[in-house]
């Protein structure tokens, strides 16, 4: 697969990601602009097509570090990550996803927002990968206890 190709399939991702980061519409947008420039650079030099969505999205975070100059936001605001068929709000679901701090809600959006596996995020955050399913485990149930008080005012079980 081209690199065009590679973009195409993967651009809304790596949107949503950059969203994810910044907060920002025209920053997000300016972020993967900027990414996309600097893998389009580099993409004859990517060995392992298969790992170029993994590759594009490191991109995506190191261009936001870049452009930034700080740390990465400790909130998913603006992005509603809320399961389908769950109960839950989008509002609840978003404002747990708020409470969590950085070293939880990253490798969660990476997983939910990217579809990474535990092995990849690791790679991208620079971690082991138990320690990254620490931290997916540790996230969710620092979203259920966030949540189970909505559900009990709100009358659910």
């Amino acid at each position: 697969m081209g690199f065009e190709d590679t973009v195409r399939a993967h651009a809304a991702a790596l949107f949503r990601y950059a969203y994810w980061l910044t907060r920002d519409r025209a920053q997000a947008e300016d972020v993967v602009q900027e990414a996309l420039l600097r893998g389009w650079r580099a993409f004859p030099r990517l060995r392992e097509r298969a790992a170029a969505k993994a590759w594009l999205f490191s991109i995506v975070r190191n261009e936001y570090l870049r452009a930034a100059g700080a740390p990465v936001p400790e909130s998913l605001d603006g992005v509603d990550l809320a399961d389908e068929r769950s109960d839950h709000s989008g509002l609840e679901m978003r404002d747990a996803l708020l409470a969590l701090p950085a070293s939880y809600a990253e490798p969660l959006a990476l997983q939910v927002l990217g579809g990474f596996s535990c092995a990849e995020i690791a790679r991208m955050i620079g971690t082991t990968e138990g320690a990254t399913m620490t931290r997916l485990t540790r996230a969710r149930q620092a979203l259920k206890r966030l949540v189970a008080p909505a559900e009990r005012s709100a009358g659910r079980p």
